[in-house]
């Protein structure tokens, strides 16, 4: 059975996956490095690539209009 990642721990593994590119690795070895397949690197990519950690509230939570905001 296939393992469901959170998002905190993509982001981390995305962030691992770059310093191994960095440092002159190809997306193969950061993948076989962070322990996934390239398909699923390239999609977390795309859908993570900009986050940071403190945005994964505000991208994975309901919008709530604040109730004390003047209208």
């Amino acid at each position: 059975m296939a393992r469901k990642h959170k998002p905190e721990e993509i982001i981390g593994k995305l962030r691992e996956a770059e310093i191994v590119l960095a440092q002159g690795g190809t997306v193969a070895d950061a993948c076989r490095r962070i322990g996934v397949t390239e398909q699923s690197y390239y999609r977390w990519r795309k859908e993570y690539g900009g986050l940071k950690m403190v945005s994964i509230p505000d991208v994975f939570s309901p919008e709530v209009p604040n109730e004390n905001s003047p209208v």
